[in-house]
């Protein structure tokens, strides 16, 4: 059996809401709130170890590579910070939704409908690799960062952001984001398949990379906003320099 990163019923599970990608208020509202922390946190870390120009195209020259890339809620606000945006996803209906919104928007982004370990082949390699929010849904956790990996050029940068495996993540995440303030649809996500940063560090041990930095994301549902913290008991993100 060939192995494969893809989960089918993950797949299917964001299929379903996939014409919600870009809905403010619909499922992925997470998302949208996550996305300022998330465009800020790359393009600050970008920019100091590359040594980018502060201004409106740091990325200018870059080529970036979303995986998992969903609707294309962040391959189009790297494209529009300049960079050469590739953004994969193993849904073809995500990939659909992502090139109808494309459409409609005043950048440029090459939309795939493929895995990243069939992108691994290509032999095809990048300067910024986003991994957002999408390890914690595939099927091979070892197979999906070893492609992550061999499509990073050296000096590449990594950036991953998930969920710990944790009792408070499990309280937070899915008890309190899917059946409390129901700010995602019950059953979007698996607390056994949460991943430990200590997990990701190990599977990427045999790879040329070496971790840089590791911030918690805290969620105040008072102010439905998220914030960078010290604190990674539920969501985190870390970057990887090659």
């Amino acid at each position: 059996m060939v192995n494969s990163t893809i989960d089918s019923s993950e797949i299917a599970k964001f299929t379903a809401m996939a014409d919600e990608w870009w809905d403010e208020k619909g499922k992925f509202r997470p998302l949208h709130l996550l996305n300022p922390i998330r465009i800020g946190y790359v393009r600050e870390k970008a920019i100091a170890y590359f040594g980018l120009p502060d201004n409106l195209l740091p990325f200018k020259g870059l080529k970036i590579l979303d995986i998992g890339c969903g609707g294309g809620l962040l391959s189009e606000p790297k494209a529009r910070l300049g960079g050469e945006v590739t953004g994969i996803d193993a849904g073809e209906k995500n990939i659909n939704i992502a090139k109808a919104h494309l459409a409609k928007s005043a950048v440029s982004v090459d939309y795939r409908n493929i895995t990243i370990e069939e992108l691994a082949k290509t032999g095809e390699k990048f300067d910024i690799i986003l991994n957002m929010e999408v390890i914690e849904h595939v099927a091979d956790v070892s197979l999906f960062l070893k492609s992550c990996a061999e499509v990073l050029k050296p000096n590449g940068l990594m950036f991953i952001a998930t969920i710990n495996r944790t009792a408070k993540a499990f309280a937070t995440a899915i008890i309190g984001a899917e059946y409390v303030l129901r700010l995602l649809p019950r059953g979007t996500h698996d607390w056994k398949k949460f991943l430990k940063p200590s997990e990701i560090n190990s599977a990427l041990g045999d790879e040329k990379v070496s971790l840089k930095q590791i911030v918690g994301v805290n969620y105040n549902p008072i102010s439905e906003k998220f914030k960078i913290s010290d604190g990674i008991s539920v969501n985190y993100m870390m970057y990887y320099a090659a």
